[in-house]
């Protein structure tokens, strides 16, 4: 199984890995609430830079969404992940991972955790869509949010099964 987020966070980016964070301890979390070993999945971002603004020198370094044309560059990178890796189920985290997947057209609302078969850089793949976990920590209803990751994730387990 193939994870792939949007771009890294401030932890991430200091540290040099994807999904540290707290959006990381949160889908670790779901991940094994669904049955599904974190250890076992390979975890990447669509985006490999971490884009942000910084309102004051030695402040938080605050998030900002990547392009098309940031998401469009880093597509070979992503591309030869996938080579690589070969995976087979591709979990979509959040918008940004899936117009890098498959085209600016893609509105997560409306695929989330459902099982689509799509030619991703010439190669036929399985993907299971799904909010970012980043969109859990801020949801207003986060309990609701939380349990509807996880059901994303059951549909994930269940076509890996």
């Amino acid at each position: 199984m193939m994870l792939v987020g949007e771009q890294p966070g401030d932890q991430e980016d200091r540290q040099g890995k994807p999904f540290v964070g707290p959006a990381g301890k949160l889908l670790d979390r779901a991940l094994t609430e669904a049955g599904i070993d974190p250890s076992e999945a390979y975890v990447t971002n669509a985006v490999k830079h971490f884009k942000f603004t910084q309102a004051e020198p030695r402040k938080r370094r605050i998030h900002k969404a990547p392009t098309l044309r940031e998401m469009t560059a880093c597509g070979p990178w992503l591309a030869a992940e996938l080579a690589v890796v070969e995976p087979e189920l591709i979990v979509v985290l959040g918008a940004t991972a899936g117009k890098a997947l498959l085209g600016s057209s893609f509105r997560v609302t409306q695929v989330r955790g459902t099982v689509l078969e799509e030619e991703i850089h010439g190669r036929a793949e399985r993907l299971v869509p799904t909010v970012h976990p980043s969109a859990v920590l801020r949801a207003d209803d986060r309990e609701a949010a939380y349990r509807g990751l996880v059901s994303d994730l059951d549909v994930a387990a269940r076509a890996l099964s």
